[in-house]
């Protein structure tokens, strides 16, 4: 087995919340995510799951550089990156690209596409020969099911997935070895997902990416990850392998993910054992003592409240943080 393309060890990123105009003071902390670990194994695909403000995305931001990680660390091809500063992370920038949420928001409206897609060569230097530069954007617009000739068309003249195309094709005009996703079809209509997933698919067969997955589309996640982990309220709860987390969800919060997915058939749908899960999810600011999930588990214990259950290793690269696990 080879390393780990990235490896992420007790994460923490926090936000001071100040108050005061001319004299600020600290009144509290936004503990966005607060203890995450995983690796990532080249050629693989490791979905990130959860509810909205969970801390998916900050973890996306974070293994970027893109926000300063308070503590912990992030390795990137066995470099430390954890603490690197914009100089150092620059040469890195070509093997670590992402994809972001917005295709309208993303992409530059007063730029054509061909300088969209391009602008990173131009970044790195690598735009000098301009015949090169203009069959690198051509090959970049096919290999993303775009024609060559859409390069000199602006954002506004394409639909939602296939201005998400282009910027995936912006993201593999360095040749990136991992490419963060941060829910890059939650924004497109469903008719259009499939799609741009599948274009995530065959990118990674064909050029042998790793992919950071983030999504809280259940049935999206299934279709491309290789493993899954589930985070709630700045940690992860549970990972494993999508065969074992679909057939057998251990944590309490991944059954209820997994419950509140509608299935197509009317007659399973109505048969299926509902797992419900009340409340609001707590505040990251004051985040609940013990196991964070307690004050919404249908099974929570007394033990639950007062003790934070440790991620527990089943082997088959399986992991759980619950007390009913032997957490």
């Amino acid at each position: 087995m080879s390393e780990p393309i990235l490896k992420v060890k007790d994460l923490k990123v926090h936000f001071p919340v100040n108050r005061g105009i001319v004299i600020q003071k600290q009144v509290a902390t936004v503990r966005a995510v607060d203890g995450v670990s995983f690796d990532l194994d080249r050629g693989e695909t490791l979905g990130l799951v959860g509810e909205s403000g969970c801390g998916k995305s900050t973890t996306g931001l974070a293994v970027l550089r893109m926000l300063a990680a308070t503590s912990g660390s992030i390795e990137f091809e066995g470099q430390d990156i954890t603490h690197f500063d914009k100089q150092q992370m620059r040469p890195l920038r070509r093997r670590l690209q992402m994809v972001y949420q917005d295709p309208y928001g993303s992409l530059n409206p007063r730029m054509k596409v061909r300088d969209i897609v391009g602008e990173p060569l131009e970044v790195h230097g690598l735009d000098k020969n301009r015949g090169e530069y203009e069959d690198r954007v051509a090959t970049l617009l096919s290999t993303v099911g775009l024609l060559p000739d859409m390069a000199d068309r602006y954002p506004h003249e394409f639909s939602g997935g296939q201005r998400q195309r282009i910027g995936i094709a912006r993201a593999l005009a360095l040749e990136p070895s991992l490419i963060i996703c941060d829910e890059p079809v939650s924004a497109l209509d469903v008719s259009i997902q499939a799609q741009v997933v599948n274009v995530f698919v065959e990118l990674q067969e064909r050029l042998g990416l790793s992919y950071l997955f983030i999504a809280h589309d259940l049935a999206v996640v299934r279709h491309v990850s290789d493993r899954i982990a589930v985070m709630y309220l700045g940690r992860i709860v549970e990972i494993a392998t999508r065969e074992d987390l679909y057939r057998e969800p251990l944590h309490p919060y991944t059954v209820a993910l997994l419950a509140a997915v509608p299935v197509a058939d009317p007659v399973v749908e109505a048969s299926r054992k509902r797992a419900i899960v009340v409340g609001e999810v707590p505040s990251a600011m004051n985040p609940p003592s013990g196991c964070r999930f307690h004050t919404r588990c249908p099974q929570a214990m007394a033990r639950c409240k007062v003790e934070d259950p440790v991620m527990r290793d089943l082997g088959g690269g399986r992991a759980v943080a619950c007390h009913l696990n032997g957490g």
